[in-house]
């Protein structure tokens, strides 16, 4: 299984961007994001368009996403799969590694002192792990932690998607991060121009929201990958 964190600096080392392409069937603020199409149609215009990482959201209450899909996902695509989730026990880690995902979310607001903790379950089971974080407080968290990323959430998951978080989070905690751990920039990011601020701090970026409302996917995409 390709490691996240492996593909993120390949993408780099190749001068490509390392961008991480979200399947997202459901947001709380758009609604229905599938519009009717086949989820695999998009994973491979994903593919064409030479992304370093798939990302899934399998939480079914808010983003209708699910763990079966995500088994199917993980069996259909070589670039590795990062399944996203508000995770709260051990027990959703066996199953994330069982299905031979590549990475996991921790939420550092959802998990709090017990993040390292499940990072190195995660690890154990041979899971990158993308460790969450929204404030320089859950930074503090994340920074003590074996974790391979760490991931900024331009948004308040708290408020669901309903925000309107931008890049700036990330140019303001990515430089608290030492280099040790690849540094990735969540949500928010819809524009070329943001892509640019976002790239200048982190390594990496997670794009899903604004993927899946284009209208040609594979070349939007594309554009992000190589601009």
């Amino acid at each position: 299984m390709f490691r996240l964190s492996n593909s993120i600096k390949l993408a780099n080392d190749r001068g490509i961007n390392a961008v991480i392409a979200e399947i997202k069937v459901h947001s709380p603020k758009h609604g229905d994001l599938l519009r009717g199409r086949d989820p695999i149609e998009i994973l491979r215009a994903y593919e064409r368009a030479e992304v370093c990482g798939i990302s899934y959201i399998t939480e079914s209450n808010h983003f209708k996403g699910s763990f079966e899909f995500l088994k199917e996902l993980c069996k259909l695509t070589d670039l590795p799969v990062l399944r996203k989730d508000f995770i709260t026990n051990k027990f959703e880690i066996e199953r994330t590694a069982e299905v031979e995902a590549s990475a996991i979310l921790l939420i550092t607001r959802i998990l709090k002192e017990k993040t390292a903790e499940f990072v190195d379950f995660a690890k154990e089971h041979g899971l990158d792990t993308v460790v969450e974080v929204h404030t320089p407080q859950e930074l503090e968290i994340a920074l003590y932690t074996n974790t391979t990323i760490i991931g900024i959430n331009n948004r308040d998951i708290g408020q669901l998607e309903r925000d309107d978080g931008d890049v700036s989070l990330t140019e303001k905690l990515a430089p608290l991060i030492p280099n040790k751990f690849v540094k990735l920039s969540e949500s928010g990011i819809g524009s070329l121009k943001d892509l640019k601020r976002a790239l200048k701090f982190a390594d990496a970026v997670l794009i899903g929201t604004a993927f899946m409302l284009a209208e040609d996917t594979e070349s939007f995409v594309r554009c992000f990958v190589h601009a």
